[in-house]
């Protein structure tokens, strides 16, 4: 139990400062230091990260960095994509669900390392613009429901480089969706045995005394150095788990 509130304070730090649900963290420390299986680590990473969310998503609207309209019509889009995800998770090979997972890291990471928003630009508006906030919600979904990720590894550097949102708007709008797209998954996963509800609580709760202060560390780091350290720690995540299912194989 000690090694699952470790993993949720790191997780719950990660996920307030970078408007990420923490699952990229939470998903290869469950597997690395807490040994869950793959399918397990995502579907208890996903339960966890509804009140880690909730945390982070309610400091970055005391300040003002969220946008509502555009979360909603997301939000919309990642609930029908985090049932088929959830879905997905269930009937893939365990091996070939890790090495997508390592794949999405891998390139955040890259995205990540060479793009740079502006911190006060703000997100477009048009039926163009809502069609896509839409289709980047079942994006953001369908990771979410696979890999145990909130999503906001898709809709952070997506709200960034597509939609022109500034980089802590993005994070404050992408961690609003995230809670309804987790709950939808979660139940899913609930239903068909997967969650570790003990490890997930553990988690998760840990996670949410940590998200806060993330979300006030985010607002002192400028978003190139934001940028470069959340692309290190996904480069770090991705050799750890490429390692452990290459010494499996």
């Amino acid at each position: 139990m000690a090694r699952f509130v470790a993993v949720g304070l790191v997780a719950g730090f990660i996920s307030g400062m970078f408007g990420v649900g923490g699952g990229l963290i939470m998903v290869p420390l469950l597997i690395l230091v807490a040994h869950l299986d793959q399918r397990q680590a995502s579907a208890t990473s996903l339960f966890a990260i509804v009140p880690t969310a909730t945390v982070g998503a309610i400091g970055y609207a005391v300040k003002a960095e969220v946008a509502w309209l555009p979360a909603l019509l997301v939000a919309v889009g990642g609930m029908g994509g985090s049932l088929l995800g959830a879905r997905l998770l269930r009937r893939i090979a365990v091996k070939k669900v890790t090495w997508g997972f390592v794949g999405l890291q891998v390139a955040t990471a890259l995205v990540m390392l060479f793009y740079v928003p502006q911190r006060a630009a703000s997100l477009g508006t048009g039926p163009g613009i809502w069609i896509g906030l839409v289709a980047l919600g079942l994006v953001m979904g369908l990771c979410a429901g696979l890999f145990g990720v909130g999503g906001g590894i898709i809709a952070v550097p997506a709200l960034m480089g597509i939609f022109g949102a500034g980089d802590l708007l993005a994070r404050g709008t992408s961690l609003v969706v995230m809670v309804p797209t987790a709950i939808t998954g979660t139940v899913s996963n609930w239903r068909h045995g997967l969650v570790q509800v003990p490890a997930a609580l553990a988690t998760g709760l840990s996670a949410m005394a940590s998200s806060w202060a993330g979300t006030w560390a985010a607002a002192a780091v400028s978003p190139k150095v934001g940028n470069l350290a959340f692309a290190g720690i996904l480069a770090i995540g991705a050799w750890q788990l490429s390692r452990k299912n290459l010494r499996r194989s």
